[in-house]
């Protein structure tokens, strides 16, 4: 927080909260020409609070986009400690499909504002998810239960092309979870 700024008033906050989940759902279906004013109305907010958190359209798809990685993060974080680290892996996996769900609608926009710093805020949370899905590749194969030559790249890649290469339509994401079970399935050691 910047000095002499206050901090934010709960009320505030859980405004910001409601915004950033109306958003996700909304710009996940309707791409980047999503109504914001829907988004307003979906978090039960006006338009001019949704535009003091969010000035541009842009920095409410970053916010969505974030808040997305940071979950799937803590996600990784807490199935560190599952008793099954393949199946924690697989969860995961699973995931990201939804985090991909949320960005595909958003791609279109967030192409058409790659300035450099969203492109070092992409390669840092880039960075974070590659290591979160590290630590749980690397205990899936401390328990004997993972190929030894899968890489954490490996997975991001291969989920990511499952992801991009299914057309977008009403059964998308289960399409695309039954591809992943299906590669997750043939990495499992033997």
């Amino acid at each position: 927080m910047q000095p002499g700024r206050r901090k934010p008033r709960s009320d505030a906050l859980r405004n910001r909260d409601r915004l950033v989940e109306a958003a996700k759902e909304i710009l996940a279906r309707g791409g980047p020409g999503a109504s914001l004013e829907a988004v307003a109305r979906a978090a039960g907010v006006g338009i001019g609070t949704l535009y003091r958190h969010f000035p541009t359209r842009e920095a409410l798809f970053y916010a969505v986009y974030s808040h997305e990685v940071e979950q799937l993060i803590e996600t990784a974080a807490r199935l560190e400690s599952s008793d099954d680290a393949f199946e924690a892996l697989r969860t995961w996996l699973h995931a990201l499909v939804g985090l991909v769900e949320t960005k595909r609608g958003m791609l279109g926009t967030l192409a058409v504002v790659a300035t450099e710093e969203s492109k070092a805020m992409f390669a840092e949370v880039s960075q974070r998810m590659k290591e979160a899905v590290g630590r749980l590749v690397a205990r899936a194969m401390a328990n004997g239960e993972l190929r030894p030559d899968i890489t954490a790249d490996d997975l991001l890649t291969t989920v990511y092309a499952l992801c991009y290469a299914r057309k977008p339509e009403p059964d998308w994401r289960a399409n695309v979870l039954r591809l992943v079970d299906i590669f997750v399935d043939g990495i499992k050691a033997r």
